[in-house]
């Protein structure tokens, strides 16, 4: 007959060895949730366009950014960090910001007028367990003016 520790012990076993499966196949199906946020920028304004006197173009613009990221969040999602701020639940994961650039956009020389030029949307997922990801959005289709404002 078994001891009372042997009977223990493959109860135990079995237990933690149920829970370990669980837990994989928990952080396993969360790599089947196809998110699909979405974003729009709008330039409103282009504050300054001009040469700066090293010759290099420079840019501040004036923007409307929208966007839904609330298909981020799973059960599995514990923050989603954008910018230098975070976005801690699904109810704060719809915004809209008007703002201007903190950063200028500078060109090493003069190429800047006429451009076409693209804005990205980054993010980063914290996950509750398992691997962080980031994504990112691109909007296409801006140009920046012919001439110097």
């Amino acid at each position: 007959m078994h001891s009372f520790g042997y009977r223990a012990n493959a109860v135990v076993t079995l237990a933690v060895t149920i829970l370990a499966v669980m837990c994989s196949m928990a952080s396993l199906s969360d790599n089947f949730n196809v998110p699909s946020p979405t974003a729009e920028v709008k330039v409103l304004n282009i504050n300054w366009f001009q040469k700066q006197a090293n010759g290099n173009d420079e840019v501040s613009l004036t923007l409307n950014i929208s966007a839904d990221l609330s298909s981020l969040f799973t059960w599995n999602t514990k923050q989603v960090s954008l910018w230098d701020g975070i976005i801690p639940s699904k109810d704060h994961a719809k915004f809209w910001i008007h703002t201007t650039n903190k950063y200028r956009l500078i060109d090493q020389g003069s190429n800047l007028r006429g451009k076409e030029f693209n804005l990205t949307l980054h993010w980063h997922v914290m996950p509750k367990t398992g691997k962080m990801f980031a994504d990112k959005i691109v909007m296409t289709g801006y140009r920046l003016p012919e001439e110097y404002r």
